[in-house]
């Protein structure tokens, strides 16, 4: 082995307290120069101290182990905010440049202190979404296959939302959403619901139950209601029509807007006679 140097002083940084200054003496004539810098836990692990001899290979095994200790610190930082999943980790390294070899070592690191556990992580991802009743669980298993989570772990993690709560969530969020569509008619509002629950990434299963749930239905006068306001807004599109023509788009419009074509009918025959 090819004699490098020797250690002469070791001080602490002012801003990082857990980082140290390593200087050395490389008997060229020049004296203590600094040399590097090493977190705590490598100057513990390779007992670091003044007065004791480095070598070429000592100095690389130190570098190796403080840049995966470097990169340990900066994920543990990461999960500080909140839980991750081990891609999440992997890209957030990734992008502070740090090297492949070095994310392996700190993942298998973070793995054996028990900082990293996809299956925990999914778990947590999906009780977070279901008490927040926003989203199905389609959209929520989607959401971990993009965080890196295997299918596997995602199916585990997925008894963390079990079907009755999911038909509860879906009820409460079409029963919302039947408040706000006063207008609709009735065909109209329960094709409404299903979109919504669709694209909120509720199952069809669920959908077709929740739906059944809830009273879409609607008496005469508010089926009525909602067909004059529909129509009104839709004679502003037709204005320029008169007759026949101006009626046959009156009626395609209203009844793609799910009104029956008795309704429809009656609404023209006032309308003419007003």
């Amino acid at each position: 082995m090819v004699f490098l140097a020797v250690i002469t002083k070791i001080t602490t940084q002012q801003k990082r307290t857990d980082r140290y200054n390593v200087f050395m003496d490389y008997g060229k004539g020049k004296g203590e120069e600094y040399a590097f810098s090493v977190d705590e836990e490598v100057l513990l692990k390779f007992q670091l101290k003044k007065g004791m001899e480095i070598n070429e290979y000592d100095l690389a095994d130190i570098q190796l182990y403080d840049e995966i200790q470097k990169s340990f610190t900066s994920a543990l930082n990461y999960l500080s905010h909140r839980m991750r999943s081990e891609q999440e980790i992997r890209m957030y390294l990734k992008k502070r440049e740090v090297d492949e070899p070095i994310i392996q070592e700190t993942v298998l690191k973070l793995y054996k202190y028990k900082y990293l556990d996809d299956l925990e992580f999914a778990r947590a991802f999906v009780r977070t979404y279901m008490n927040g009743g926003n989203k199905g669980p389609i959209i929520i298993q989607q959401e971990l296959r993009e965080k890196g989570v295997k299918f596997s772990i995602i199916e585990q993690a997925m008894v963390e939302y079990p079907s009755e709560q999911q038909i509860e969530h879906a009820i409460m969020m079409a029963e919302k959403a039947t408040k706000k569509e006063t207008k609709l008619s009735a065909r109209a509002l329960q094709q409404k619901l299903d979109q919504i629950l669709s694209r909120k990434g509720f199952p069809r299963d669920v959908i077709s139950i929740a739906l059944e749930e809830i009273t879409v239905e609607k008496n005469d006068d508010e089926e009525w209601q909602s067909l004059m306001f529909q129509a009104e807004k839709i004679k502003r599109r037709y204005q320029g029509y008169t007759g026949y023509e101006y009626e046959q788009r009156m009626k395609q419009a209203l009844f793609r807007k799910g009104f029956s074509i008795e309704m429809i009918d009656r609404y023209l025959s006032d309308e003419e006679h007003d």
